[in-house]
């Protein structure tokens, strides 16, 4: 599902933010990458995600090779994506239906598809009897399970995740973590990145460490 190859990412005068990174996940995984903050966690999933373009190396993705997409390309391929933020990212003034009903939305579904596809989303986390209710209404657990539900809707292979439970305590931390192994075993790749290694621990799945930009370990 993902293969980089001595993948390096050079910022400014020369500062490398990843160095010489070969990494492989399989199709179905679910892979935790960590490290201590500014290990590169983040600017690998921005590379990922194709918000950056490797200055070193190369990175595929379900076979494609993501320095070559075009710029509508790259707007096909972030559609098989889900992405999920530390800080939620939803619209405060838009309800929790309208927030996650806004992927479909975009790309040109029915009103009756949208709201189908939401419903069945919102269901599946847990959530759907508080889908007329604003962000500001919702605890922040409440509130990272609907980021993850829009994650969701457009039925993505690949999940990727930057620090999800940053701002939350260790029992929602523990809940959401369950929901992406639900989300796992439905057959959808997950990379999460986090620095909690006693979560890591917790959950038990493969682990690559970065450190200074570098895999430390791969285990």
């Amino acid at each position: 599902m993902i293969e980089t190859s001595h993948l390096s990412k050079i910022y400014g005068r020369g500062i490398y933010a990843l160095r010489d990174v070969t990494v492989s996940i399989q199709k179905g995984e679910f892979v935790f990458l960590t490290g201590p903050s500014g290990a590169g966690k983040s600017t690998l999933l921005r590379v990922l995600l194709r918000q950056e373009v490797p200055t070193e190396g190369s990175v595929t993705v379900a076979g494609r090779d993501l320095a070559r997409l075009s710029r509508r390309q790259v707007q096909t391929y972030r559609r098989g994506l889900g992405f999920v933020f530390q800080d939620f990212k939803l619209i405060q003034t838009k309800s929790v239906l309208d927030n996650v009903g806004l992927v479909p939305r975009v790309l040109g579904e029915t009103s009756v598809q949208q709201q189908r596809r939401t419903f069945q989303v919102l269901k599946w986390v847990g959530l759907q009897h508080r889908m007329n209710a604003f962000p500001e209404e919702l605890s922040g657990g409440e509130q990272q399970r609907i980021a993850i539900a829009r994650s969701l809707v457009n039925e993505p292979s690949l999940i990727l995740a930057d620090e999800p439970t940053g701002n939350l305590d260790p029992d929602l931390s523990l809940e959401i973590m369950n929901l992406f192994r639900d989300i796992n075993a439905r057959g959808t790749t997950v990379l999460v990145a986090t620095h909690d290694r006693e979560l890591i621990r917790h959950v038990g799945r493969r682990t690559l460490t970065l450190d200074h930009g570098r895999i430390a370990e791969a285990g």
